[in-house]
């Protein structure tokens, strides 16, 4: 019988994404990598636990959840969370940023500043600039007066992301544009607290990064992993924590947060024996950008 691995997630390096596993094991994911695996027929998918602790139930989980969490862990979890806003007490220092994911989508969030720029990557940000460092708490406050000032949200759904990237401005000079006029109205405001420091504009672009600049369009996603079925292709590009594979139905994106809490093997080929949501309209309106 092949050897089964349970997928931890995706994680953003500073040479790029990497795949990891429960115990450990992590496998880098370069553009021209192929990407194949099954999922055991008659598999099921389980609950990854809470904060490093197994679900005590082993609760089966649905595949299209990407938290993979059952109710009571999916609390757990977010119990002592800085995104979920409930704690207050972390003295690490944090940055406001602005990010940028495509025209007329952009957002205003927090991370601390020891993470550097890969809260960015994990959320799949085509451009970002800076905005301002401080206490967790004046960096909330800001991250809230922005919100209601500039009328940007804190949080934007992956499946609007993957619609407005194949909607992207050729340089970066115009990816940039509306965080630039963003930033200036921001800045423009005069009512940030006084613990937090200003930070100038500087945009910060991903294209290249993530690899969109090259990579073909996209005809549909993954809408969740199921039992027997498997996902093969060659990778040509990765955004956040979303593959975008060169299967044999086309470039399908496949969102790794579906793979958590399956036992899943290796594979071969180009096969996409999984459900897919076709695109409505075709994804590269563009040459040379998805």
């Amino acid at each position: 019988m092949a050897q089964a691995w349970k997928c931890a997630g995706l994680r953003w390096a500073a040479d790029g994404p990497v795949l990891t596993w429960v115990g450990g094991r992590r496998s880098a994911l370069a553009r021209g990598k192929r990407v194949a695996f099954g999922v055991a027929e008659g598999g099921v998918r389980t609950c990854v636990g809470a904060r490093g602790n197994a679900c005590p139930g082993g609760v089966a989980v649905p595949g299209r959840s990407t938290g993979a969490r059952c109710e009571e862990c999916a609390r757990l979890d977010r119990a002592h969370s800085v995104a979920a806003d409930t704690i207050a007490d972390d003295p690490r220092p944090y940055r406001v940023y602005l990010a940028w994911f495509g025209p007329g989508l952009a957002k205003v969030g927090i991370t601390a500043v020891e993470r550097g720029p890969a809260r960015l990557l994990e959320q799949g940000a085509v451009c970002f600039t800076w905005l301002g460092t401080g206490p967790l708490m004046a960096a909330r406050r800001t991250e809230e007066l922005l919100r209601a000032a500039l009328g940007v949200p804190d949080r934007i759904p992956y499946a609007h992301k993957r619609v407005v990237r194949a909607a992207l401005p050729a340089t970066e000079e115009e990816r940039a544009a509306e965080i630039a006029e963003l930033h200036a109205r921001a800045v423009a405001l005069g009512a940030w607290p006084e613990s937090l420091t200003p930070q100038p504009f500087r945009g910060v672009d991903h294209v290249r990064v993530f690899g969109l600049e090259r990579a073909p369009a996209a005809v549909g996603e993954v809408t969740e992993l199921v039992a027997a079925g498997a996902v093969g292709g060659e990778l040509v590009a990765a955004a956040g924590p979303d593959l975008h594979l060169a299967t044999e139905r086309g470039v399908v994106v496949l969102d790794t947060r579906l793979m958590t809490g399956w036992e899943l093997v290796a594979a071969e080929g180009s096969r996409c024996a999984v459900p897919v949501r076709e695109f409505s309209a075709p994804a590269g309106v563009q040459d040379g950008l998805f």
